[in-house]
């Protein structure tokens, strides 16, 4: 079996797959569960950073800046699970 050598990289992947697949999980069962405190409880997301973008215009040139991560409990719990298998390897 190989032995994975463990970089700052590959938790920065693990952690990314994490959250994306916590937050892929979310999205799905958003489409399929019914509403009720428990569902609002692991599926509200809660949006952080800039969310209206901010333009700058140079008259020449037009620059717009704008990011923004919308967390939640299901995608916490991908990144957590993430650090927990970068752990194991």
């Amino acid at each position: 079996m190989a032995i994975l050598r463990k970089t700052p990289w590959l938790l920065v992947f693990f952690v990314l797959v994490g959250g994306l697949f916590g937050g892929v999980v979310a999205e799905i069962l958003r489409a399929i569960a019914p509403t009720g405190p428990i569902s609002a409880l692991f599926l509200q997301n809660v949006p952080i950073g800039i969310t209206a973008p901010a333009t700058v215009d140079l008259y020449l040139l037009t620059f717009t800046f704008g990011a923004a991560l919308k967390i939640n409990l299901l995608s916490i719990i991908g990144i957590l699970m993430g650090v927990y298998i970068y752990r194991q390897a």
